[in-house]
């Protein structure tokens, strides 16, 4: 288990010779990975959202592919088509861009629903269907998705329930000066992401995933968890709280951040460190939070002080 930890944080430390200064925003992206889910980046233009994402797919030697997605984007540009061709007489089939390791989907709110619905139908299954055959992705199969929120011409917000297939939501921010400064020290000698070098590979990587699954969690930290499902749920500002999906990607996760920290157990602090990355998108205010101009960010800040957090004093027999 320890070396497959290292790789972990070998990965980490590559990213961080393309990402200067988001160790945290880098390690719950590390987490998901773990964990099986996919990522949604939502931030301003020109934070090192793309950089990331390639730096990640150069670290861990995976298969990628990226697709800026338009209005005029196609599902069939993702999930591949076939093609007669005269000399054999046969139709042949020409994969999309989802048959890869890790899809980078660029400002995915500003394609179709349609297009969107396409993608988001082969993250849950890791599989497309073209023309009666079905073909599965690669395994693993990631999707980093980015997305804008600064201004709204020509975008299509994603569904509740679209939404609700990414495993975590987390925004890069602006730098720190000392930072910045760093930044533009790295960025004098050409592409920072062409620095970052494979340290594991695909194999490696599901390996690392089958022992996150392994991982062991009390039944108080199960509990735990539908505690702080339901309190969403039942809280005051809330129109939609966290849902049964959104619950057992806070499990896999919480299990994936033991993981990372070197544990094989799960504590009731590796589910608070997760829980607000994994529930932000999942929440929806209803009127009375919009008019109180309650954010997201202070109800999961609620959620976490009301609800208790469980002792585990008793070792596991």
């Amino acid at each position: 288990m320890a070396e497959y930890i290292q790789g972990a944080q070998r990965v980490l430390d590559e990213v961080e010779k393309a990402v200067v200064g988001k160790r945290n925003v880098l390690e719950k992206i590390m987490t998901a990975i773990l964990a099986g889910g996919h990522i949604l980046i939502e931030d301003i233009p020109g934070t090192g959202k793309t950089t990331m994402a390639l730096a990640f797919s150069r670290a861990m030697g995976l298969d990628a592919k990226r697709v800026q997605f338009t209005p005029d984007v196609l599902p069939s540009d993702l999930t591949g088509f076939t093609v007669y061709q005269k000399e054999t007489g046969e139709f042949v089939y020409q994969p999309g861009a989802v048959m890869c390791n890790l899809l980078l989907a660029d400002e995915i709110n500003r394609t179709s629903p349609k297009t969107q619905s396409a993608l988001l139908e082969v993250m849950e299954e890791h599989q497309v269907t073209v023309d009666g055959v079905t073909r599965k992705t690669g395994d693993p199969f990631i999707v980093i998705a980015t997305e804008n929120p600064a201004g709204s011409a020509g975008t299509q917000l994603l569904p509740e329930s679209q939404l609700d297939r990414f495993m975590i939501c987390v925004s890069m921010g602006y730098p720190t000066i000392q930072e910045e400064v760093e930044i533009l020290k790295r960025n004098e000698n050409g592409r920072v992401p062409d620095s970052v070098c494979p340290v594991i590979d695909a194999d490696t990587l599901l390996a690392m995933r089958r022992e996150t699954a392994e991982i062991y969690v009390h039944d108080r930290i199960y509990y735990y968890i539908a505690e702080l499902a339901r309190a969403t749920r039942e809280n005051e500002w809330a129109e939609l709280g966290l849902s049964p999906r959104g619950t057992v990607a806070l499990a896999s996760m919480s299990k994936a951040c033991a993981y990372l920290r070197g544990r094989a157990f799960v504590v009731p602090s590796d589910v608070s460190e997760v829980f607000p990355c994994v529930a932000s998108h999942r929440i929806f205010l209803n009127m009375k939070a919009k008019v109180g101009h309650v954010q997201v960010s202070e109800l999961l800040r609620q959620v976490l002080e009301k609800v208790e957090v469980p002792s585990l004093k008793t070792r596991r027999q």
